[in-house]
């Protein structure tokens, strides 16, 4: 979910985004500015501020800016706005592809015109609209969608930017298969009639990190129509778990017919916590857990999965379904995964909640054996975690996770999680308008966090001694 005064960045924001900013900064030691954070650990010390005003880091560390929004992309389109969840992923040699969301919505005129045809549609003509998701009934093709960024890991250097699925709405988080694909997410219920679009939105998409160019925007319903965030899947079983980013949303998994091939379709649950139908983690009212708490959970057969009404969550939740405060970021590691919950706990600054599946998950032996949900972190001050959005996991084992808050004076950041729950600050967005953090994901070698500014549109490569963490 997007605060619609992201718009009021646009005038100074755009002036970074449509010049020829420094591609490369060394954060340089200088008289800090006032911390708007605290860290439970050292981590990498303090942050350095930025001589460039866009990124502190801490000592030892330097980032490189390469891709911004409205630049000219290899296939003549421009990049698009509102840079949002991105994925990583091997290629050739030392060569790797970021497939990178842009959440540009359908039915907000505004972001019409910062999509990849131009302010005025003039490159509308180099877009084949026959492999669009959808159009405007106007003709105009829906803004949101993906694109592919070639980086070379020895050069520094990006090789290639291209568009990669368009047609679709409000293209938020996703998430990587282990069959080297990028599943972009909408969050989105808009519809024909009430919105300026053609067809449902609210779909998950696949995108081949290999492809070239554009892909046909094919959705996958069967994983449900509704505000999707952001997926992950178990590449042991093949199943894939999702978060929808309301107040009131749910936690759901998808069990495929063909693992691996999600266009077969499959079974889409909602969670529940075993013994309580129909409770609340989020502990906004009345404390139901406290951190470090576990509950056995059950889940929940869904129906009507493409939802035309737009009450997915509401028919879960009246059937046993956990509520979950604005689930976000998810992310596996190993034989368990972490997800966000942006506006969880009483101060509604955020948990993360950590998900141990059954050894046999999605088969009937786990009623027997049921998988476990833990409250990992709740944040009681905002100077250490607020509002945790994307999330993924270090090569080290840490959790990396972006910050997601509109304020003039809590600044945004990318903050460490320690595997007993610390917190330490990594970066610090210090350019004006405070966008949010988004996509952080690491290089298949550990050597590079890539992560982006949703607003202007950068996408970062931060490098430095990673391994050196002090906890």
């Amino acid at each position: 979910m997007r605060p619609h005064r992201r718009e009021l960045f646009a005038g100074s924001a755009a002036a970074l985004a449509f010049t020829g900013f420094a591609r490369h900064a060394q954060a340089q030691t200088q008289t800090p500015p006032v911390e708007t954070y605290v860290n439970d650990v050292e981590g990498y010390g303090p942050l350095k501020p930025d001589p460039n005003g866009v990124l502190d880091l801490p000592e030892g560390f330097s980032y490189r800016i390469i891709s911004q929004g409205g630049e000219t992309m290899d296939d003549g389109l421009l990049v698009p706005q509102n840079f949002d969840g991105m994925g990583c992923f091997p290629l050739d040699g030392t060569k790797v592809a970021l497939v990178r969301n842009h959440e540009l919505k359908a039915s907000r005129a505004t972001q019409r015109n910062w999509g990849p045809a131009g302010f005025h549609q003039e490159r509308a003509g180099l877009i084949d609209t026959s492999r669009a998701y959808d159009v405007t009934a106007d003709g105009r093709v829906i803004p949101g969608g993906t694109t592919t960024l070639v980086y070379d890991l020895a050069t520094g250097r990006t090789v290639r930017q291209h568009l990669s699925l368009i047609g679709t709405s409000t293209n938020c988080c996703g998430g990587h298969t282990p069959w080297g694909s990028w599943l972009t997410c909408e969050e989105t219920e808009e519809m024909p009639g009430t919105h300026d679009v053609g067809k449902p939105h609210g779909f998950v998409f696949e995108v081949p990190a290999n492809a070239t160019g554009l892909v046909e925007a094919v959705p996958l319903k069967a994983m449900g129509r509704f505000e999707h965030e952001a997926v992950c899947v178990d590449p042991r079983t093949g199943i894939v778990y999702l978060t929808e980013d309301k107040v009131d949303g749910l936690f759901y998994r998808f069990i495929p017919t063909t693992p691996g091939k999600l266009i077969d379709g499959g079974r889409l649950q909602a969670m529940g916590f075993k013994g309580k139908p129909g409770a609340d983690s989020t502990n906004h009212d009345v404390r139901e857990w406290s951190t470090g708490d576990w509950r056995e959970v059950v889940w929940i057969d869904m129906e009507d999965v493409e939802s035309p009404n737009a009450d997915l969550r509401f028919r879960g939740h009246a059937a046993g379904a956990v509520r979950v405060a604005r689930g976000e970021g998810v992310f596996w590691t190993g034989t368990e995964m972490f997800m966000t919950a942006t506006s969880g706990g009483p101060m509604k600054r955020g948990q993360i909640l950590r998900y141990v599946p059954s050894r046999d998950e999605g088969k009937p032996g786990e009623r027997r054996r049921p998988g476990r949900v833990q409250l990992f972190v709740e944040s009681a001050d905002l100077r250490t975690l607020n509002m945790a959005d994307n999330i993924c996991v270090a090569p080290w084992g840490h959790l990396v996770v972006c910050e997601d808050n509109y304020s003039a004076d809590a600044r945004n950041h990318v903050k460490g999680v320690t595997p007993d729950g610390k917190v330490y600050a990594i970066a610090r967005n210090v350019f004006t308008g405070n966008s949010e953090f988004a996509g952080g994901v690491f290089s298949p070698d550990g050597s590079v966090l890539f992560v982006n500014l949703y607003y202007p549109g950068l996408t970062f490569a931060i490098t430095g001694p990673w391994t050196s963490v002090r906890t």
